[in-house]
């Protein structure tokens, strides 16, 4: 029986949603719609989901003054450049929108920090090897919902010697027959190559992941990558024999320098090991990290908290301006290279502990410890935990800096601090993933009777 035809709808979009996506009006109802920018005439057809119906883009007939032909070869297919068919003002407008959105109820959202070159900006960089239907080595990023690879040779977000390295990785794995590992049978050699590069110092690490201990000829592989590029600093072997989407596994061999590279925040000096946390946009880290510090207002007299606070960046960098900081990380791993830094950095002002913030903080106050003056919190994208915020809305520090990574969940945590003593003073968005939808955003708190 053949399908019935697919209705066309011509609809303008009149606003975006907390995802980035345009909004039509169609029946009555608010309908999202991938790839549209507000003002634009289009066609769409509609189609039902298990989270209600959204639009899907037929054509734009009536495009935006900010509407482009996206840059990349690679868009169409690999879906981590969600708006480059905007200019990047338009993509930070967007970006503003979203968060006032929000957020906007509780307290006055400043203009967006934007980057000054929203190109070749991520650090951090992973590549997956496949084979192409030719037989060639290939690299890049699997396709939306797929486990297909992209052969991509040069991403306009990516670090460009990060970029030039896996080209040569390839190359190099053609030339010695180095075959990628196959995950479903089990078969082949290197899966992942990871790199890291150091935005102040330049120094290159290379994480060469692998699918098990076997790896012929490695070193005169590792040594041609080295001659071939000398910016390289050091290169780690990792093994990952699992069916998993983590890259890293728990083995690594040193085969080349120190296993790590260095880098500079604010001054500070932080050690970078493969497992490490590490914004992959430096330069905006400087930005979001000066700005969290200023709305704080420290002073010489005050105890700080850092709640989620990684390899220890926001700690050290306001250690100087306080009389101690306390830094609070569920990842050992994570706990372990913070401590290395303070140590670096001579920071000894500064402890860290490897424990979850809410237990922590219900400890402290359990031991008579004083409550923190200003507490920084930076969680991952699922927000604080209701414990943590109970524990937090207990100790009642003076003044909380949130740093979110997700406006949502920022809106729900507003919501039951505003609800338990405190008072949202100011917000400000940072753009830290140009062509992306995400965005950050710096809020400061304060005790409601202050």
């Amino acid at each position: 029986m053949a399908d019935k035809k697919e209705k066309i709808y011509r609809v303008k979009c009149k606003a975006y949603d907390s995802e980035g996506r345009g909004i039509v009006h169609f029946n009555g109802s608010n309908i999202p719609v991938e790839g549209l920018i507000i003002g634009e005439m289009a066609h769409i057809a509609l189609k039902h989901t298990n989270e209600g119906t959204i639009g899907i883009l037929k054509d734009v007939e009536i495009p935006s003054k900010d509407r482009v032909r996206p840059v990349c070869p690679y868009y169409d297919r690999c879906g981590g450049c969600q708006l480059m068919f905007m200019k990047y003002n338009a993509q930070l407008d967007m970006k503003q929108q979203i968060v006032e959105g929000l957020i906007g109820n509780f307290c006055k959202v400043e203009p967006v920090l934007g980057m000054e070159i929203p190109e070749n900006f991520r650090t951090k960089v992973h590549a997956t090897f496949s084979k192409g239907k030719n037989g060639r080595v290939i690299a890049g990023t699997y396709e939306p919902k797929s486990h297909r690879v992209i052969d991509i040779n040069n991403c306009c977000i990516q670090d460009q010697k990060a970029n030039d390295i896996v080209v040569s990785i390839k190359k190099l794995m053609q030339s010695e027959r180095i075959e990628p590992y196959d995950e479903d049978r089990g078969r082949g050699i290197l899966r992942h190559v990871l790199i890291r590069t150091g935005f102040k110092t330049g120094q290159v690490m290379v994480v060469l992941v692998v699918g098990s201990g076997y790896f012929p000829g490695k070193k005169n592989f590792v040594h041609a990558l080295t001659r071939k590029h000398r910016e390289i600093t050091t290169v780690v072997i990792n093994e990952n024999s699992r069916k998993t989407s983590m890259i890293l596994g728990e083995k690594e061999e040193v085969v080349y320098g120190p296993g790590y590279i260095e880098d500079e925040l604010c001054g500070i000096r932080f050690r970078i090991s493969p497992k490490s946390f590490y914004q992959v946009n430096p330069a905006q880290t400087e930005v979001l990290y000066q700005l969290a510090i200023k709305l704080a207002q420290l002073d010489k007299k005050q105890t700080v908290l850092d709640a989620y606070c990684g390899i220890g960046t926001i700690s050290l960098i306001c250690a100087d301006s306080v009389r101690e900081v306390i830094g609070v990380e569920l990842n050992s791993d994570a706990v372990k290279n913070a401590r290395s830094n303070a140590k670096i950095n001579h920071k000894e002002n500064v402890r860290f502990y490897c424990e979850d913030a809410g237990n922590f903080m219900k400890k402290r106050e359990a031991d008579g410890e004083d409550a923190p003056d200003v507490v920084f919190t930076d969680p991952p994208r699922s927000g604080c935990s209701k414990e943590f915020l109970k524990a937090l809305a207990k100790a009642a520090p003076k003044r909380i800096v949130y740093i979110s990574c997700n406006p949502v969940t920022l809106q729900r945590d507003l919501q039951w601090l505003t609800k338990h003593g405190y008072k949202a003073v100011t917000a400000v968005p940072v753009d830290m993933f140009g062509m992306s939808k995400h965005v950050e955003t710096v809020v400061l708190l304060q005790r409601k009777d202050m």
